[in-house]
């Protein structure tokens, strides 16, 4: 598979915007704390938010038209 310049550029930009708004979210307004003893399980809440990154993140890498 060979990487596109821009729609790796696309998805990079998509991706650290993304993460600051979760962790806006996480550690500003819900609170982390909060969340692990809602859900019960640091793990949980950890990948959780990891595939809430990079799940949306590749899918904007998936459909970025490359432009050519």
């Amino acid at each position: 598979m060979k990487l596109k310049k821009r729609k790796l550029k696309f998805a990079a930009i998509f991706g650290l915007c993304w993460f600051a708004v979760l962790v806006l979210l996480v550690d500003g307004v819900l609170g982390f704390q909060r969340v692990v003893e809602r859900v019960g399980s640091w793990a949980v809440v950890e990948v959780a938010l990891w595939l809430l990154v990079l799940v949306p993140t590749a899918a904007v890498y998936g459909w970025t038209r490359d432009g050519k």
